[in-house]
């Protein structure tokens, strides 16, 4: 006996689900492996700094330099790593970050160490607001036409002469060969 085909859609919904059950694992050949940034700083690494007797030196010997020194205090060092990841849209997401910041004295010894994450981030909200420009704003075609006879092949150019660029050959640090100054 015979085996009954299956009606049409029923038959293409079945092709349908094993065809995304095959492709699901391939998903995975497509998304972006996680970047590492800056320096992390390993909690092995911070029990070798001692508070009140490590200097300065020691910790760049141990960690290196720091990605920052703060800026309204040149004595306190901020380590900072990052894990990131490419996101929907070609944006990058941070999925871990560290930052460590050792504080010295002003004899460079070490006072004070501590350690966030993204637990104790602060989010700032980007001001919407634009800063003006003396000039206004220029529409396309007015920026499209705006570069029209701008356009020096001689400056910057590989086969540039000094005297054919408009520069004399002495800005070069060569004599000029106009006699002139050359500017």
């Amino acid at each position: 006996m015979r085996p009954t085909p299956l009606p049409t859609f029923k038959r293409l919904l079945r092709i349908t689900a094993i065809g995304a059950a095959l492709s699901l694992p391939g998903c995975a050949l497509f998304t972006d492996a996680p970047h590492y940034r800056g320096i992390a700083v390993s909690d092995h690494d911070l029990k070798e700094l001692t508070v009140g007797t490590s200097s300065q030196a020691d910790a760049q010997a141990l960690l290196g330099p720091p990605t920052f020194h703060e800026q309204f205090n040149d004595n306190n060092w901020v380590y900072v790593s990052q894990v990131t990841k490419m996101r929907i849209g070609q944006t990058e997401g941070v999925s871990k970050q560290q930052v460590v910041t050792l504080s010295f004295d002003n004899a460079g010894v070490l006072r004070k160490i501590s350690k966030d994450d993204l637990k104790n981030r602060v989010n700032v909200a980007m001001d919407s607001s634009q800063t003006p420009v003396p000039g206004g704003s220029a529409s396309i075609l007015q920026q499209i036409v705006g570069g029209v006879g701008s356009y020096n092949p001689g400056l910057g150019g590989a086969g540039a002469t000094a005297a054919g660029s408009g520069i004399g050959a002495d800005a070069l640090g060569g004599p000029s060969s106009s006699g002139g100054s050359g500017l």
